[in-house]
């Protein structure tokens, strides 16, 4: 099934951030691909469209609504309240790389800051992870950047 949900995703996300013979910035792309409502909720409630739409570029490691659904209960729309916005873009931005980072440019036990501050590690022994999230579809080009699908939301130390 989670293969199926991925190649799913991978074509859509293809067929999606290629548009009309140009490419769509990081957040159009996310927000026109079914499976990432969540996402995109989020980065409004943090206040980071215009960031993430701006010249970048960026990659994002971008956790699909399964990813978040995952989470404890009650944690998203914890994350989501106002009064937690400053954690909210914590979550967010260490989903985030400076740079265009396609996976032919990964190294294994390769580690990456985020735009958060916090270090990410990339994995390649059994197949690609970022710290303990599976790389579901990668390489997704945008306007703006790259967006590798990710399984789980991978979160800052604190």
């Amino acid at each position: 099934m989670l293969r199926i949900a991925t190649a799913t995703v991978a074509t859509l996300m293809a067929t999606t951030a290629f548009a009309g013979g140009n490419y769509k910035d990081i957040v159009d792309t996310a927000a026109s691909t079914e499976g990432f409502s969540t996402l995109v909720a989020a980065v409004q409630a943090a206040g980071l469209v215009d960031t993430l739409k701006g010249d970048g570029p960026f990659t994002v490691f971008a956790p699909t609504d399964a990813a978040f659904a995952a989470l404890p209960e009650g944690t998203v729309e914890n994350l989501l309240k106002p009064e937690n916005k400053d954690q909210l873009i914590a979550v967010l931005t260490y989903h985030v790389v400076p740079g265009k980072v396609m996976s032919t440019d990964l190294k294994d036990d390769m580690q990456a800051v985020t735009v958060q501050g916090g270090e990410i590690t990339i994995d390649l022994d059994n197949g690609v992870m970022i710290n303990d999230a599976n790389v579901a579809a990668a390489d997704i080009k945008t306007k703006n950047g790259v967006i590798h699908v990710i399984d789980k939301v991978i979160l800052p130390s604190s």
